[in-house]
């Protein structure tokens, strides 16, 4: 970064003139790790509850208190429910249930079950279940359940809703009539409106609700029951939101609160270039008031964090507790029961570990835990939070809160702030042992004594958050325009957010850098979610993709793994103790280690982190010798568009995979090596031209299927590596071919599908000769985020016709974003 006083000067005029005009599809808030990841995905903050990036309610809510008159300027209330009938996840319960097909008249409200057992639901193969049901039990999956329950009739059945989680199809049934029938799974509870014929079923007194599922492969789970909304609280004035600015570190709203102007400012300092500040899972709240009307005025803030953050759901018993020192007081708090790394898998949330809200001693703030209704209504009353202190409570009841006397406001404004933080503990499991965080790695740093760094850090942190957020901005649009600059400061924060930060522990100071694949499978350390993550950390601070390399290495280097191409995954999250996926992807891995690790080298300047790895690179590129050039039928990353056998674009990852390998040697100056694998990638490249070829594009197989085709995104690394594989003229054809294949938002993935990848997207833009060309494909990736009705953090899955998310959200893949801004650093 530049240290010219006029230079930054310049930087901060850029990030305000040229902010983004860009409508996210949601709102970055609170971006450290997986499970520390709070965002907004309305449009006006006080629109709906904060959530998890999975979309369950996280709540942050924000009053503001003007001459006694209280404004909400954070969240919304979550709506609650009251059970009809529960579900288990918020209570136990019996039920009837059978493996065996019963009688037709088995959901009939008069069937008397006698053969069937009794035991607690819900039913299933997975932790969340108290009676195991699986794939393959009685009648090749199959279940059928019984519960009866009173409806006193209070309740407007038109309200009425279905609790449910599914997998896989469910049929449902009350007193003998079809209500819902729904194929497919869900994997986690949703609520759908009670059916009309649902509605004319339900009957006061005794009801029986019957229910049929089945699951023919994979997971198994079924738990049904009945809720209704429970009225919202008392209404209360919101301030009136006058703006929203997001840059990469920091996302920044304006309200107006009567006659005092209040900002808002949320930054997660994930400065890549101090990976001691980005493994701290510490954020701010900055709050800046001032008088708009040339008058004083006495202001009060109020902020509370349910105790929802630290659990995976809102029926999870928790603990509050209290402490301070060195100019800082807190509260924090965590499950009674306290899982340590228990829970795995995708759709899940943290239960271990305890979530921090503190405050500086000079705020004068006051801290209190306990019911959230109760302390916000206090703080409505009194402008402060009550004294005294429930610790223990439900998550969706209880939690942690803050009050700030800020004191007579006037045109000049005062600022205070505060800090909020998550201590896991312990973060991943590698084959057996448990890892601290980066952070704690040597177990004597304690996250009190983390918040007090982070406190003397606070004003530092600040400034220069704020310079590189201007000075990335300006750089991506230098490198591919505004909208360009747009979408790389949209993904920045949610790249880093879906990797966790540990220590090897056979190798004292050396990084492992994780990832989870988000909303795919909740898979760790996936090669195909590294390849098209990585080019931000290469641009940023190599020793993240190292770090995203070296637990792969380590899996084949230890002999755990012993396949003669990489693994595709090192578990499922939090758990590295082997793939767990169910299918390898040879060709895809193998390359794709391959590319990376020579990328690499040629940020480093040197091949010695390759070195240390030469004779497991050697056994892969022998494989991709062997099979990579013609792949048989197989997976690539783009796995949910199904097996394809002599997949060109796959054929040109093992090309490059080649290339490289020979690249690599060349940097470690053994030149016969280095030209056998350049000659024989250059000899496949022709090769490869004359087998795919098609006219004017080249197809999707080598099979030639008339009119296929697919972005060939894997040979952008011929162009960004200089290794000349290729002709030129086979980007020139595609690019050309791609600008008169687009959708409205954007280029289809290939010739199956009208769906898409944004992240590829940007690497076959990449490949482009001429900034106008990339800024073609690029446009229509913008105006897909700016137009999605899918309001989550953003998707890389969508459909290219009406901007709506296929699958996917909130993963690292958008880190491919940076492509475009790679090439400018490995040009230099």
């Amino acid at each position: 970064m530049k240290n010219s006083v006029l230079y930054l000067a310049l930087l901060g005029s850029i990030s305000f003139s040229q902010a983004q005009s860009l409508r996210p599809p949601a709102y970055p808030l609170i971006t450290h790790d997986p499970y520390f990841s709070v965002w907004s995905e309305t449009d006006k903050l006080t629109d709906s509850p904060t959530r998890h990036w999975t979309g369950k309610p996280q709540s942050l809510e924000g009053v503001v208190r003007v001459d006694g008159v209280s404004y909400q300027f954070l969240g919304a209330v979550p709506t609650t429910y009251t059970s009809i009938l529960p579900t288990g996840e918020t209570r136990p319960y019996t039920a009837q249930y059978t493996f065996t097909k019963p009688e037709a008249d088995w959901q009939s409200a008069d069937y008397v079950a006698t053969s069937w057992q009794t035991g607690p639901g819900p039913f299933g193969d997975t932790p969340d279940a108290r009676t195991n049901w699986r794939n393959g039990t009685g009648q090749t999956g199959q279940i059928w359940t019984r519960r009866e329950f009173t409806y006193d009739g209070t309740a407007d059945a038109s309200q009425l809703l279905l609790s449910l989680n599914h997998d896989d199809d469910v049929e449902i049934y009350l007193n003998g009539v079809s209500i819902l029938n729904k194929p497919g799974y869900v994997n986690e509870y949703i609520l759908l409106p009670l059916s009309a014929a649902g509605q004319a079923a339900l009957k006061k007194g005794k009801n029986v609700l019957a229910i049929h599922c089945t699951s023919p492969g994979g997971g198994s789970f079924v738990d049904v029951g009945i809720v209704v909304p429970n009225p919202p609280a008392m209404g209360l004035s919101t301030a009136t939101q006058t703006g929203v600015r997001v840059s990469a570190t920091q996302t920044n709203y304006t309200f107006a609160a009567g006659p005092v102007q209040l900002t808002v400012n949320f930054l997660s300092p994930l400065l890549l270039d101090e990976l001691e500040v980005v493994a701290r899972p510490v954020s701010y709240v900055t709050f800046t008031a001032k008088a708009t009307d040339g008058k004083s005025h006495n202001v009060q803030l109020f902020m509370s964090e349910a105790g929802t953050i630290a659990t995976n759901s809102p029926d999870q018993d928790v603990v509050i507790a209290a402490g301070g020192s060195g100019g800082l007081r807190w509260l924090n708090v965590g499950t009674q029961a306290q899982p340590l790394l228990k829970r795995k898998g995708d759709n899940v949330r943290i239960d271990w570990g305890y979530a921090y809200l503190a405050a500086p001693a000079q705020a004068n703030a006051k801290l209190s835990g306990g019911s959230l209704t109760a302390m916000k209504d206090a703080f409505l009353k009194e402008g402060t939070v009550p004294t005294g202190r429930a610790n223990t409570g439900t998550a969706g009841q209880v939690g942690l809160a803050v009050s700030i006397p800020v004191g007579s406001v006037g045109a000049s404004g005062v600022e205070k702030h505060l800090l909020l933080a998550y201590d896991d503990l312990y973060s991943v499991q590698y084959f057996g042992q448990n890892l601290r965080p980066w952070w704690r790695r040597n177990g004597k740093t304690t996250m009190p004594m983390l918040l007090q760094t982070a406190e003397k850090d606070y004003a530092r942190l600040t400034k220069k958050s704020t310079a590189f957020d201007a000075q990335l901005r300006a750089d991506a649009q230098k490198a591919g325009g505004k909208e360009y600059a747009d979408l790389c400061v949209l993904a920045y924060r949610q790249a880093i957010a879906a990797h966790k930060m540990v220590e090897n522990p056979n190798r004292k100071g050396e990084l492992f850098f994780f990832s989870k694949e988000n909303f795919s499978n909740g898979s760790i350390g996936t090669v195909d979610i590294t390849y098209p993550s990585a080019p931000m950390f290469l641009l940023y601070n190599n020793e993240l993709a190292k770090g995203l390399l070296r637990f792969i290495f380590d899996y084949s280097e230890t002999g755990r793994w012993k396949k003669d191409f990489p693994a595709h995954d090192v578990g499922t999250y939090p758990l590295a103790n082997g793939q767990t996926y169910g299918e390898d992807m040879p060709v895809e891995e193998a390359g794709n280690m391959m590319i990376i690790t020579a990328a690499v080298a040629q940020v480093d300047g040197n091949a010695s982190f390759a070195r240390k790895h030469w004779p497991t690179l050697t056994k892969w590129v022998s494989f991709l010798k062997r099979d990579g050039f013609d792949p048989g039928t197989q997976l690539c990353t783009d796995d949910f568009a199904g097996h394809l056998a002599r997949n060109a674009n796959l054929s040109a990852k093992a090309i490059m995979g080649i290339a490289c390998y020979g690249k690599m040697a060349q940097m470690m100056g053994d030149k016969k090596i280095a030209d056998e694998h350049m000659a024989l990638a250059r000899d496949l490249a022709k090769k490869w031209m004359v087998m795919d070829g098609e006219g004017d594009h080249y197809a999707l197989t080598f099979d030639k299927t008339p009119n296929s085709w697919s972005q060939k995104y894997n040979i952008v690394w011929d162009k960004l590596l200089g290794m000349n594989v290729f002709p030129k003229e086979v980007a020139q054809k595609e690019i050309a071919f791609y600008l008169k294949n687009q959708q409205t938002y954007g280029l289809p993935l290939d010739s199956r599908k009208t769906y898409t990848k944004s992240d590829w997207i940007m690497w076959t833009a990449t490949m482009a000769d001429s900034n106008k060309d990339f800024q073609a494909l690029i446009s229509p990736v913008w105006k897909f985020a700016n137009e999605t009705p899918s309001r989550v953090p953003l998707t890389d899955w969508h459909e290219t016709t009406d901007a709506k998310q296929v699958g996917f959200q909130a993963r690292s893949v958008v880190g491919g974003y940076y492509i475009k801004m790679l090439e400018g650093k490995l040009a230099k």
